[in-house]
């Protein structure tokens, strides 16, 4: 099989899928720590978006496109390797997201069936996502931490 930004993006989105799935059907399963919740998955995502990245900033493309403006940003993303780092960065950090969001529920007492719908907007829609979840957990309080409780009320 050929590395084409197509093959690579057809690879990305189960290995993303692979760790939503997790979050949301096994979340407390060993596998489920061990491979996401320790955050091993997006940095395989940020590995590939970092070789993806590299590779068009030094390759013939490295001058199309840019970031200081729309019309820059959409001359980059003509390139499909662009387009497919631009894609990994979105499953990268959405999935990183939603790690953030279960493990601070978990600690918050936020059961996971109102964590589920906050998960799945958050991997469908990103930012929509965690506005849900920045509403859910505002009726969750978190738990004092050991720095936060004052010397004379631990004696």
């Amino acid at each position: 099989m050929a590395l084409t930004p197509d093959s690579l993006f057809a690879l990305a989105n189960p290995v993303a899928l692979l760790g939503w799935a997790l979050l949301v059907l096994a979340p407390r399963w060993r596998v489920t720590r061990w491979l996401v919740l320790s955050g091993a998955w997006p940095l395989l995502l940020a590995v590939a978006y970092a070789l993806l990245i590299g590779g068009h900033y030094l390759g013939a493309h490295a001058t199309e496109g840019g970031f200081n403006s729309l019309a820059e940003v959409a001359l980059l993303f003509r390139n499909p390797w662009a387009l497919l780092a631009g894609w990994v960065h979105y499953l990268c950090f959405d999935l990183s997201v939603g790690i953030w969001e279960s493990l601070d529920a978990r600690r918050r007492g936020v059961p996971h069936l109102l964590l589920v719908p906050c998960l799945l907007l958050t991997f469908l829609f990103g930012p929509v996502g965690l506005l849900l979840y920045a509403v859910v957990r505002r009726f969750y309080a978190a738990p004092a931490t050991a720095a936060a409780t004052p010397l004379s009320a631990s004696l």
